[in-house]
């Protein structure tokens, strides 16, 4: 996710393309996650479809451009409204709430990829050959379990700080809120000093992507861990 070389025409194609489909999905399970528990700001804005216009903003979609062409860093769909007073309850609830919503992402992600993953684990044990079809197959089962792992991060704004969050006693929610003020703008500095901080991000999300990828394919694609 980190790399900076310029990818091959083809792999740009199936890299945005999945990251397209795979992000839409994403944000779409975020959306329906937050409506089923009773909160309907994503539902009234349109945010429950399928349709990939209504889940990019302008620069997540560029930035997801320069990343599938290997010269960015990060993209990003629009972020789902969620309000958390909506799930009713106490603090601990409502943040209970909030990580089922944040994990209801990743979690679609894992989904894409197991779902796809099924084609190609048979195709590889029984020798058939899936041709270029195989191909976008392997780079869509890539970026779903790359999304997966990155965004189960512990931190702000990545899903994985609001689920850490509702794991965690009350205890730590004063302690972590400003995160959620800065942390985009720390992540930012963290990704763009790729060199620098990417041991740091690389020993938090290949061992994930690596235990993903293993247990929904196997042996039938090989694509090295990300950064």
């Amino acid at each position: 996710m980190l790399r900076g070389e310029i990818r091959e025409p083809e792999v740009v194609i199936a890299m945005f393309l999945s990251l397209i489909i795979a992000t839409t999905i994403h944000e779409f399970m975020h959306a329906w996650t937050a409506w089923r528990l009773g909160d309907d700001t994503a539902a009234r804005l349109g945010r429950i479809t399928l349709n990939p216009a209504m889940h990019f903003d302008p620069i997540g979609f560029l930035l997801m451009g320069l990343l599938a062409l290997g010269i960015g860093f990060i993209g990003w769909g629009k972020p789902v409204p969620v309000n958390p007073n909506a799930f009713g309850g106490d603090v601990r609830r409502r943040h209970i709430g909030m990580g089922i919503v944040a994990f209801a992402g990743p979690l679609s992600n894992v989904a894409q990829a197991a779902v796809v993953g099924i084609p190609l684990r048979i195709a590889d044990q029984s020798g058939a050959d899936l041709g270029q079809l195989g191909f976008y197959m392997s780079w869509f089962v890539y970026v779903n379990i790359l999304l997966a792992a990155f965004n189960m991060i512990p931190f702000p704004p990545l899903d994985g700080s609001r689920i850490l969050v509702a794991l965690l006693p009350n205890f730590w929610y004063p302690i972590l809120a400003p995160l959620e003020r800065y942390g985009i703008a720390i992540l930012f500095v963290v990704l763009f000093f790729g060199n620098l901080f990417g041991p740091l991000i690389s020993g938090i999300t290949n061992p994930v992507f690596t235990l993903l990828l293993d247990a929904i394919v196997g042996d039938a694609i090989n694509l090295a861990p990300p950064i």
